[in-house]
């Protein structure tokens, strides 16, 4: 198994950066909360540990607080902004509220050289309040800023660093040296965390759970289901049955590429069932969020059910979860923020639902999911594609799904990303200064508005489309997708123009946060 680095979540808006930023660097880690106990947080594969920020003071009451067993184990730790407050206050430092906070870029002096930071003048980004003023017996004064006396400090016998400026964000210009110095210098981690790595790893531990059973796996169209489908077949062979539910809800010809792909890889092992009047039934009046997702994802399970009557039984579901999903849905309790939406794959299954649960992408990130995908040899047309909700275009459709308005948003949809595709901006594009062009997901949705409009010289009262184009590498960030404006306008045109009941067309400039990329 892998080298792992344990990062121990005490809040911040900016912890899963640092997971991103460790996988870059081909080395696994895993986000735990601050409060993990030791046999979750520790094993013999762990190489160290780092402490993310955080919002609070660690003088408020019941702040967070670094374990015993963090000190006891002997591992480099490294303390990033309220980690290094509350590394200093564990061992006997003094930490001050400052009248004088930084905020944002903030340049940082560092004297000498050591094993952690660049010498000299560089530029961090800063967000605290509070900063360290007295330093833990054994430790020196690393890096100094305008209001940071010690702005980094380091043990270094014992291998205990704090950083007071956050390294994982981009405006930190030195950040990714400062973290492969920790990860692969100070913790020796090899990087051998590759697409190969995953996939023998992934084999081995769905034949260790399965063992001799037989799998459903839960195809959906995408790519995370599409992985696991593939996954599963190299593990057990012909003992995974794959299920296609065609809800209704699905981009324009998925169902008829979801076939062509798989039926030449599972053969009769393959089922695919038409259940959109079923699914449309089930929503008819249904206007909230979360209700659309819950009957969704239960209507999933039951059709699952139904389509295996008369098979051979089967023990265990296979769902394509991948790390954001359960990041979002706190399935794991990585912080302490509020839960920003469910998710059908996330939470377990029904009490009543006789299937275990397989998940072999849950701790990894999209475009890890993409790499094993390439490395399986699945067509690039699948593993590309943009990524498509759980629940499909109904949470794409805002209000009351029907039949009828799911049509208006599939073929909105179909007209965008085929304008991205003739203008090769379907996917994102970084060129050598380092400039973002293109979309990582770009879609259609309907929103519950109608407005008055002038077509033929007639007044009309129609539907509106708010198009939504992002840029993101590991989708749980993200920002709005600055494409121009002539294919802007050629997209628009030809929906109110192809598009029967739609006559406005809107462009979504909102990042995530503090908005999400679906808009429910």
């Amino acid at each position: 198994m892998s080298d792992r680095i344990v990062i121990l979540d005490f809040g911040s808006q900016y912890t899963q950066l640092i997971g991103r930023r460790i996988r870059d660097m081909h080395v696994y880690c895993e986000l735990l909360p601050w409060h993990a106990k030791k046999e979750e947080a520790l094993d013999d594969q762990i190489k160290g540990v780092i402490l993310s920020g955080g919002p609070q003071s660690i003088y408020a009451d019941n702040a967070p607080y670094i374990q015993d067993y963090l000190l006891e184990s002997g591992l480099p730790i490294l303390g990033i902004c309220y980690g290094m407050q509350a590394l200093t206050h564990k061992l006997g430092g003094k930490v001050f509220h400052s009248n004088e906070h930084e905020y944002g870029l903030t340049e940082l002096d560092v004297p000498a050289a050591n094993p952690l930071l660049p010498q000299g003048k560089q530029v961090v980004w800063m967000s605290h309040g509070d900063n360290v003023r007295e330093l833990p017996p054994g430790f020196s004064r690393l890096a100094t800023s305008p209001h940071s006396p010690i702005a980094a400090m380091m043990d270094e016998q014992n291998k205990l660093f704090g950083l007071q400026f956050h390294p994982e964000v981009r405006h930190t210009q030195h950040g990714e040296e400062i973290l492969r110095n920790f990860v692969l210098k100070i913790c020796n981690c090899e990087p051998d965390w590759t697409s190969h790595s995953i996939i023998e790893e992934s084999i081995a531990s769905i034949r260790a759970q399965v063992g001799n059973g037989r799998v459903l796996s839960a195809l959906s169209g995408g790519v995370d289901s599409a992985v696991t489908t593939s996954l599963l077949q190299t593990a057990i062979g012909d003992r995974v049955t794959a299920v296609f539910i065609n809800t209704g809800l699905m981009r324009q010809g998925e169902p008829e590429q979801i076939e062509a792909v798989f039926r030449p890889l599972l053969g009769d092992h393959l089922i695919m069932v038409d259940a959109s009047e079923r699914y449309f039934a089930k929503l008819a009046g249904v206007t909230d969020p979360e209700e659309k997702r819950k009957i969704i994802g239960e209507s999933f399970i039951r059709e699952f059910e139904a389509a295996l009557a008369g098979l051979e039984e089967h023990e265990f579901l296979a769902q394509g979860t991948i790390y954001p999903d359960v990041i979002e849905s706190k399935g794991i309790g990585v912080s302490e923020a509020h839960r920003i939406k469910s998710h059908h794959n996330v939470g377990g299954l029904p009490e009543d639902l006789k299937f275990k649960l397989v998940e072999p992408l849950r701790n990894l990130f999209k475009d890890e999911v993409r790499a094993i995908g390439e490395a399986l040899g699945l067509p690039p047309e699948l593993v590309w594609r943009q990524p498509f909700p759980g629940p499909g275009l109904a949470v794409r459709v805002l209000g009351e799904v029907t039949p009828e308005r799911i049509e208006i948003v599939r073929h909105a949809n179909a007209i965008f990303n085929e304008e991205l595709e003739k203008a090769d901006l379907i996917h994102m594009h970084t060129d050598e200064k380092g400039r973002i062009s293109g979309s990582s997901q770009a879609f259609a949705v309907l929103l519950p508005v109608k407005s008055v409009g002038v077509m033929g010289d007639q007044r009309t009262y129609s539907e509106t489309i708010a198009l939504r184009a992002i840029t993101s590498i590991d989708f749980m960030t993200a920002d709005w997708a600055r494409l121009p404006y002539d294919l802007l306008a050629r997209v628009s045109n030809r929906i109110v123009n192809e598009v029967p009941g739609v006559n406005r067309v809107v462009y979504d400039i909102s990042s995530k946060p503090p908005a999400t990329i679906e808009w429910e």
